[in-house]
């Protein structure tokens, strides 16, 4: 049985992660809103990554940050707190749970840290430049940091596309918009939560073992390919 700390983890993808995860491993929540629902193996702790004091101290087989923001706007709408705003929910409050948990993390041998990016780092899509931005800050920091803390513990990131979540309905608030964000991947679908979860678990679990630096893109094909 693994212990492995969620950072958010109370809905969409995160949630679905844990619900995953639970029957066979001890899952720590860290979160400002508590859980939606209750789940066995699972602890629930007060945690703002931004400011507060990191509220485990037994070692960590797992790390993961869910945290994240879709902020779609033309450039010359965004202000600076904006980027600033992205940059923090998305890459400062990972590196301030990281650094606060690494030397729980390097007990262990062969820990996992996964976090997040998302397609329109590869892509290239309009009114994403914001948390482009944050994102493309995120892939650069994980792949730095496999390097420093090889062999003993990896570093992944998931980049997924959209995915059908509280978070997206705005963009996936209607039939039309649904038809039209499946229309543009070549699965002709988008994401599920249990997608992207089933590929945060690869990565946690010692199926990917000989994994670090990397980051695997869940997309529906997006980044890669285009159908004729």
């Amino acid at each position: 049985m693994k212990n492995i700390v969620v950072i958010g983890g109370n809905s969409g993808i995160g949630l679905s992660f844990v619900k995953m995860m639970a029957e066979n491993h001890k899952i720590s929540v860290l979160n400002r809103s508590g859980m939606e629902e209750d789940i066995p193996n699972v602890q629930h702790y007060q945690y703002d990554a931004l400011k507060d004091d990191f509220p485990i101290s037994e070692k960590i087989d797992g790390l993961v940050y869910f945290p994240g923001s879709i902020n779609l706007k033309p450039l010359k709408n965004l202000k600076d707190d904006d980027f600033l705003n992205d940059l923090q929910i998305n890459l400062l409050g990972a590196v301030r749970t990281i650094r606060n948990a690494l030397s729980l993390l390097q007990t262990n041998g062969l820990s996992s840290i996964v976090l997040f990016s998302t397609v329109a780092v590869n892509q290239g899509m309009a009114y994403h430049t914001s948390v482009a931005a944050a994102k493309g800050a995120v892939e650069g920091f994980s792949k730095s940091l496999a390097a420093e803390l090889a062999p003993n513990v990896r570093v992944n990131v998931v980049a997924p596309s959209i995915t059908d979540t509280q978070m997206a309905g705005r963009i996936l608030g209607n039939e039309q918009a649904r038809e039209k964000a499946a229309q543009r991947h070549p699965l002709q679908k988008f994401g599920q939560p249990e997608d992207i979860a089933a590929a945060v678990k690869y990565l946690i679990e010692d199926d990917s073992k000989w994994m670090t630096g990397q980051v695997l893109h869940v997309d529906g094909g997006m980044s890669s390919i285009k159908p004729l």
